[in-house]
């Protein structure tokens, strides 16, 4: 009993250190991908879409991402378009996506902030 409790306290923190490596990792991805697609979006259009759903209809995403930290498409937050110089923002209102889960990364990054 002894060896398998030490087993465990061994190998239980590195199982959940690696879920939650795994899920930084995924969040990191889907953000890039949505990104991407956003950019991709607006040099095919010349606006940015209104939501994601946009960008499943014209074919830009297959789906939604799920944010791995809230397991739900719809936590997604939207970043607008920024104003341009001569004041008016560039039409469309997803410029950017962030996620909408609490908390930190594992380095001590706001999740909101990646």
């Amino acid at each position: 009993m002894a060896i398998l409790a030490t087993l465990l306290s061994v190998a239980v923190p590195r199982y959940f250190g690696a879920v939650e490596h795994a899920r930084e990792n995924a969040l990191r991805q889907s953000l890039a991908v949505m990104r991407d697609n956003i950019d991709k979006f607006y040099a095919d259009t010349g606006r940015y879409p209104d939501d994601l759903a946009e960008l499943v209809r014209r074919r830009y995403l297959r789906a939604a991402p799920v944010d791995p930290y809230t397991d739900s498409s719809d936590s997604w937050i939207f970043v607008p378009p920024p104003a341009a110089a001569d004041g008016r923002a560039a039409p469309g209102r997803v410029y950017d996506v962030r996620s909408g889960a609490p908390g930190k990364t594992r380095g001590g990054t706001e999740l909101s902030a990646l």
